[in-house]
């Protein structure tokens, strides 16, 4: 579930790009092909005759825009670079030829988790002075830490997912006579003014559990703070801490009034993501949708339009941080082979990013990669959010949970955040039950 929720950001980003301008594409495998995004010098260049095997787990337009990027590297490096799609499951791709003594010379990564899990295995080849370089000078500490197992750097995150987000319906809020808030007070106060107007404010995709977590994360990160955050991430801190029984005493203040939520708290738990998007763009029976960039797909298959009639705002400020939590993919070289290095550092640079972020679809968590770079104004305006919120940015916590904490459907933090939708009353059970969970998933 949380692989198939990390590709349906990345896929309604490149959607929602791509109505604002962006192209599509048939998708191919091997060679990099389309094309060239940048000339390069003649002569002699330093990767002649050295191939290099990339595997992700993109397909389609995700695909082929990523080509485009690998194709300016061979430009200017002389290099041959071949793309491997591992598909939905890249571990189940990975481990065979891992094992087998035969892995692609970089792989990108969906999870944090799975640089440690590949660092124990010692399938892992630290990060070059170069590929280090660049980091520091484009990424703040916190990727760098992300991308770290053991003391030693693996991994860059290359490529970024906005989870900070809500939706509304611009007509809806036009109707009620209410602005897009900044801050919790005034979110609350919106929705009150839009239950008045006789429409469900919130539509929440109850039934998809990881909605529920990214709601806590970003209510959290604001109200804790970035280092709380990050030692709730690591269980350094218990779920019964009172930073949590803040969050989810703000969190109530929206689930535990029933005209806030479409259906309340039963219609809630039994509509699912992208049903709740479908409810706010295409039923029209509700005003606001709590989730992350990838909503524009949907929406548009809803028959609205990203800008006009499907809205945004940023998650407003619930306490003292301006939130913006992420998700993403992250790079890392499993051979020493000559090449590899050099294609992870271009991907971490300024250059490397902006070559990407001329093309539908993409974000970057490179804050040297300019806002101005990007084809729409949808990822222009989250491009400079990330740029924005500088040190305090955080990657998505349940995605750096262990699993059966953090990702599983029915269990753990899924599953306790439903019960807690469904009785926002009970915080102390619920704080406790979560730290019950999250003590066995950290052992």
């Amino acid at each position: 579930m949380r692989t198939a929720k990390a590709l349906a950001a990345l896929a309604g980003l490149a959607l929602a790009a791509a109505a604002c301008g962006g192209g599509g594409g048939t998708p191919q495998s091997g060679q990099t092909g389309g094309a060239t995004t940048s000339s390069a010098p003649a002569g002699p260049k330093p990767l002649d005759g050295v191939s290099i095997e990339v595997a992700a787990k993109w397909t389609g337009e995700e695909q082929r825009n990523f080509e485009q990027v690998l194709k300016a590297f061979q430009a200017k490096t002389g290099a041959k670079v071949t793309y491997a799609s591992t598909g939905e499951d890249t571990g189940a791709y990975l481990g065979p030829r891992v094992q087998g003594g035969n892995p692609p010379d970089i792989a990108i990564l969906p999870q944090p988790g799975l640089v440690q899990q590949y660092a124990d295995q010692d399938a892992l080849k630290p990060l070059s002075p170069e590929v280090l370089a660049e980091i520091d000078k484009n990424y703040t500490p916190y990727w760098k830490e992300l991308g770290s197992a053991g003391g030693k750097v693996y991994g860059v995150l290359v490529k970024a997912a906005h989870k900070s987000l809500i939706w509304y319906n611009s007509t809806s809020f036009e109707d009620a006579g209410v602005q897009p808030p900044t801050d919790w007070a005034g979110l609350v106060t919106a929705a009150q003014t839009v239950a008045d107007s006789g429409v469900a404010p919130f539509s929440l995709c109850g039934a998809s559990g990881w909605t529920l977590t990214d709601l806590f994360e970003n209510v959290y990160l604001s109200t804790a703070g970035p280092d709380n955050y990050d030692k709730l991430s690591k269980h350094e801190i218990k779920w019964t801490d009172a930073t949590v029984t803040a969050a989810l005493q703000k969190i109530a203040e929206i689930t535990g009034k029933k005209e806030y939520v479409l259906g309340g708290t039963s219609g809630a738990l039994q509509t699912d993501f992208p049903t709740c998007v479908t409810q706010v763009y295409g039923q029209k029976k509700a005003a606001m949708v709590i989730e992350a960039d990838f909503v524009a797909a949907s929406a548009a298959e809803s028959g609205a339009k990203v800008g006009e009639t499907a809205k945004f705002f940023p998650f407003p400020k619930a306490g003292e941080t301006e939130p913006v939590v992420l998700g993403g993919d992250i790079a890392v070289a499993l051979k020493e082979s000559k090449g590899a290095m050099e294609l992870l550092a271009y991907l971490a640079s300024a250059e490397g990013g902006s070559v990407w972020a001329r093309l539908p679809g993409y974000l970057s968590p490179n804050r040297n990669v300019s806002p101005a770079n990007y084809p729409s104004e949808l990822t222009k305006t989250l491009a400079q959010t990330i740029i924005d919120a500088g040190e305090s940015v955080r990657y998505d916590m349940s995605d750096l949970a262990p699993s059966a904490f953090g990702g599983t459907d029915g269990k753990g933090e899924w599953k306790l955040l439903q019960d807690f939708l469904r009785d926002p009353s009970d915080i102390k059970g619920i704080q406790q039950k979560l730290e019950d969970e999250a003590a066995k998933a950290w052992k």
